[in-house]
């Protein structure tokens, strides 16, 4: 089994032990929690909003430095400080996966890193 380490400069560096995203086999890769940090200014954007459009970028592309994209997505979990934001989350997201999305699923309650309103992870397909 081949294991490829991604990492790209056009989604902020990681904050912690861990690989920006991960390529198995060159079948999946698996991107590790984004939250809203602008890989320029290396700050939170913010609000819920902002941060889940950021997150959703960055998302975006560690996919594209893996060799896939988000049409490729096949399972997104979201986290959120406040699930009351819930709303203001899907608004954004469904800009970014309006035809055919992928399973997903959403919690609610959580002390993320850096204080972020939101993070969000996926695994996807390596594009073919």
């Amino acid at each position: 089994m081949k294991r490829e380490i991604i990492q790209t400069n056009d989604a902020p560096p990681a904050v912690a032990v861990y690989s920006q995203g991960v390529v198995a086999s060159g079948t999946f890769i698996f991107v590790s929690g984004q939250v809203g940090i602008d890989p320029q200014t290396k700050q939170l954007v913010e609000g819920v909003a902002a941060q889940t459009e950021r997150a959703l970028l960055n998302l975006k592309a560690i996919l594209e430095a893996g060799g896939s994209d988000l049409s490729h997505v096949v399972k997104v979990t979201v986290y959120l400080h406040d699930i009351a934001d819930y709303a203001a989350m899907n608004e954004v997201y469904k800009q970014f996966f309006n035809d055919k999305p992928p399973a997903r699923a959403a919690f609610g309650g959580n002390d993320l890193p850096l204080g972020a309103l939101v993070e969000i992870e996926c695994i996807a397909l390596v594009a073919e």
